[in-house]
């Protein structure tokens, strides 16, 4: 995970409609980026829906939500239409940015050790830098648990 105080990195991905977004774009917005395992999962579309719930509040407190993963655009399309997502999910098949963010780790599932996204937020401030970061969060109570650290 990266530390709180750091300019956080760039980088340019596509989203789910293909149109290319970098983290620059957003200067003078606070960003809510977070970083999830996979599309349509059980956890990945409770904490998904619940930053889509909670949407218009993030935008009355001035901060924009990007979902990242490494799932491509075309997965990402099926998990917006499906669920109505109203914020853009970043396809990083190459891991770049998932690497450069520091989530990419070995995980354990059942006695099974494998690499994977580890669920983790940033909260990056309207200059860059990261103002918070959660890792290992829980997918239902970390949109609210994000809203609240925009007060």
């Amino acid at each position: 995970m990266l530390s709180i105080g750091i300019q956080a990195p760039d980088f340019t991905l596509p989203d789910q409609n293909g149109q290319l977004h970098s983290l620059s774009d957003f200067r003078g917005q606070k960003v809510i980026l977070y970083f999830y395992p996979k599309d349509n999962t059980a956890g990945c579309t409770k904490q998904a829906c619940a930053f889509g719930e909670l949407y218009p509040q993030f935008r009355e407190k001035g901060a924009v939500v990007l979902g990242v993963s490494k799932d491509s655009v075309a997965s990402h399309k099926r998990f917006e239409e499906k669920y109505g997502l109203p914020f853009n999910l970043l396809s990083d098949t190459e891991k770049e940015v998932i690497q450069a963010y520091d989530v990419w780790k070995e995980k354990k599932l059942y006695g099974k050790v494998s690499m994977g996204v580890v669920r983790t937020t940033y909260l990056i401030g309207e200059n860059g830098i990261i103002v918070k970061a959660f890792d290992k969060v829980k997918a239902a109570d970390n949109p609210a648990q994000m809203l609240g650290a925009l007060e």
